[in-house]
């Protein structure tokens, strides 16, 4: 079944979000306050991503999806470094997230 957008924002979003602050402070040398205001939460939010208190509990099928969203999450960091995606654009790549992980898999 179809994940609802209530779960998904539940559960994939803060992940989404915690793959892509990791990304952008790791990788691009953001500091927290500046992945916060490119993602559209707070500095104390982007502190729980990085120590991992925030955004991966409980979350339905996580061996499955991690790996899409991580590398939609890789992308998406890329793309913010290089001045080519606005807050706006990332929350448009959620919603595209969002319907990749809501498709219904095949066994594999």
């Amino acid at each position: 079944m179809p994940a609802s957008c209530e779960s998904v924002v539940r559960y994939i979003l803060p992940l989404y979000r915690a793959f892509v602050a990791k990304e952008l402070i790791a990788k691009y040398n953001y500091t927290q306050v500046a992945a916060a205001k490119t993602l559209g939460t707070t500095q104390a939010a982007i502190s729980q991503y990085i120590t991992s208190k925030r955004g991966h509990k409980r979350i339905p099928n996580y061996e499955e999806i991690a790996p899409l969203i991580q590398n939609a999450a890789a992308q998406a960091a890329k793309r913010i470094a290089t001045a080519k995606m606005s807050p706006e654009e990332f929350n448009d790549s959620f919603c595209e997230l969002c319907a990749l992980c809501s498709k219904p898999r095949k066994p594999q």
